[in-house]
């Protein structure tokens, strides 16, 4: 039995965050580097961690999320292996180096705590979405796991005049120097999104990347705020 179960073994630590599988992130904790994971997502660890649900730092934020635009969060501390997962869904690992993402806060999973990060209205989209839409920005030197419901894609928009477009449904993160727009395709009704059950894409151009997931669950998509 044992050696039918060695090939699930995790392998040894070489990174702050790791997959382990497509499904699962693994975590090496250490005194005095703390990380913010969403509330529920613990599924084991190793060592000594602590938990701390909604911590002061997320409180702040959190009066931003009053509408539902936010993920509960917990702060992790201690020294181990922590191990995280998304009800099955596949974990994205990023190395910020110095620079930055937005997020779908429904996709956020864990990122280390000292990184800066607050919840935005997304530029360009009132006209299309009552008073805008609002996602979390996360940037500076550190770790990032994002969730996607089945493989995602990363489409790199290059920095031409083609712009990248997206069903609000599908989307889980892009660089935040990107250029956002919406549009409406009023012929071709609700027959090209899957999700959104309606013509309507969030349209990208510049330099940076735009991460889209196959599922396009209600769930998942970028809040509104009236």
């Amino acid at each position: 039995m044992n050696q039918q179960l060695a090939g699930f073994a995790p392998a040894p630590v070489a990174a702050r965050m790791e997959n382990h599988g497509n499904h699962m992130l693994k975590v090496a904790m250490q005194s005095g580097s703390d990380l913010l994971a969403r509330v529920g997502s613990m599924v084991a660890y190793e060592g000594f961690v602590q938990y701390e649900p909604n911590p002061p730092a997320v409180r702040q934020i959190a009066r931003d999320w009053a509408t539902g635009e936010g993920a509960p969060l917990m702060k992790c501390s201690g020294d181990g292996l922590l191990y995280l997962a998304d009800y099955g869904a596949n974990v994205v690992v990023i190395n910020l180096n110095g620079d930055g993402i937005s997020v779908n806060a429904t996709n956020l999973l864990a990122f280390d705590a000292h990184l800066q990060w607050g919840v935005e209205r997304v530029k360009g989209l009132a006209k299309f979405a009552g008073q805008g839409l609002w996602n979390t920005k996360i940037s500076g030197q550190g770790w990032v796991a994002l969730t996607s419901r089945g493989k995602p894609i990363v489409v790199d928009c290059g920095g031409g005049e083609d712009e990248t477009y997206v069903d609000p449904d599908a989307l889980v993160a892009w660089s935040p120097n990107l250029k956002v727009k919406g549009k409406r395709t009023f012929k071709a009704g609700s027959l090209i999104g899957r999700g959104s059950g309606e013509a309507f894409q969030m349209g990208f151009s510049g330099q940076g990347i735009v991460v889209v997931q196959p599922s396009e669950d209600s769930t998942d998509r970028l809040r509104v705020r009236g």
